[in-house]
């Protein structure tokens, strides 16, 4: 039985310095031990896609070293990051850290909001007031924000990113973009976003996924341009359910495709293509398979969200598939705590 923790502090588990460590060369997600584990579990499918000279090797061998390291690093640099963009960095656009306002939200979307949390909404109502982009797979999109909020967040995102202020990957597998609780953008955008809109709508639409006891969340904002990101490999999200919001710029290609949930067999044979709409939101669970088409031209800017409720993922953690083995990081970490879950079924297959 897990020993009992701080009440509200957050932990990961500690696969995260070993399981998933993603090699966009050759297209793979590796679980990373040591050489002799790397060479036993990957020899034959590294060598199928390019890995073939002992210098390929050794140069993987050092990357994932490296990157296990960053991982251990990560909760402390981050900290460290957050607090001096606090004590130094000044906003282009102070306006988008006032606490989240209607004003900034889409009508749609407070509509949908107003009514998931109506007495007697249901799952079908909440159906007509969203667009359904695929009833097998579950993914549904909506507009979330206003053109001019969308303008202001990309108009302090660019401000942010040209100064010299230091910035941490976004995530494992995108390189540029913006963690928003280094930021300062947590407490008034992210958290209102997902406690006042986000649960009562994901309560409905995914209720056997945490959808209604969402209580952390990871947020980040990439950016796909030419000579930086412009693709994004297939994955699924470290997460229970996902928000991805298309911010701007003007740009062309980089559509989302989705497969099926991860643990299904030959879960990507048809995936789905899904067109970014600037200020839209595509909502889907986590463990659905997808990725981003390359970038034709322009830059790609997009908002993601990763809802996480403990009362699922204490059970079972989704990037190890087991058991939690919990350790404290900074934050939120990864959604784990200490707390005995609430009764929840783990989301279903089909």
């Amino acid at each position: 039985m897990a020993t009992a923790g701080v009440p509200g502090r957050f932990y990961r588990c500690a696969c995260f310095c070993s399981e998933n460590l993603y090699v966009a060369r050759y297209g793979i997600h590796l679980r990373f031990r040591g050489e002799q584990q790397l060479r036993r579990d990957y020899g034959p499918i590294l060598r199928s896609r390019g890995c073939v000279s002992t210098k390929d090797f050794q140069e993987l061998l050092a990357e994932l070293e490296q990157e296990v390291e960053r991982r251990r690093q990560l909760g402390q640099e981050s900290a460290a990051r957050k607090a001096l963009i606090a004590s130094s960095y000044c906003p282009a656009r102070p306006e988008v850290y006032s606490l989240l306002q209607d004003a900034a939200l889409a009508p749609e979307f407070l509509a949908v909001a107003q009514y998931s949390t109506s007495p007697g909404a249901d799952l079908k109502g909440l159906l007509q007031r969203l667009e359904t982009v695929s009833e097998e797979k579950r993914i549904y999109r909506v507009p979330v924000f206003t053109a001019p909020f969308c303008q202001a967040l990309l108009e302090e995102l660019d401000h942010f990113e040209q100064s010299d202020m230091p910035k941490g990957r976004p995530n494992t597998m995108n390189n540029y973009g913006v963690l928003l609780h280094e930021l300062g953008l947590d407490e008034p955008l992210v958290t209102p976003l997902r406690e006042r809109f986000l649960q009562p709508l994901m309560a409905l639409l995914y209720p056997d996924c945490g959808g209604g006891q969402l209580n952390s969340h990871r947020a980040f904002v990439v950016k796909y341009a030419p000579g930086q990101d412009r693709e994004l490999g297939c994955h699924y999200d470290n997460a229970e359910l996902t928000l991805n919001v298309a911010l701007g710029k003007a740009f062309t290609g980089g559509a989302l495709y989705f497969g099926d949930l991860f643990q299904a067999p030959a879960a990507l044979t048809e995936p789905l293509e899904v067109e970014h709409v600037v200020g839209q939101g595509v909502l889907h669970r986590g463990g659905q398979l997808h990725g981003a088409r390359p970038l034709g031209t322009g830059e790609r800017w997009n908002l993601v969200v990763w809802l996480r409720a403990s009362a699922v993922r204490n059970r079972l953690c989704p990037m190890c598939c087991r058991e939690p083995d919990l350790v404290d990081d900074e934050g939120f970490g990864d959604g784990f705590t200490r707390e005995e879950p609430a009764t929840v079924d783990v989301c279903a297959l089909t």
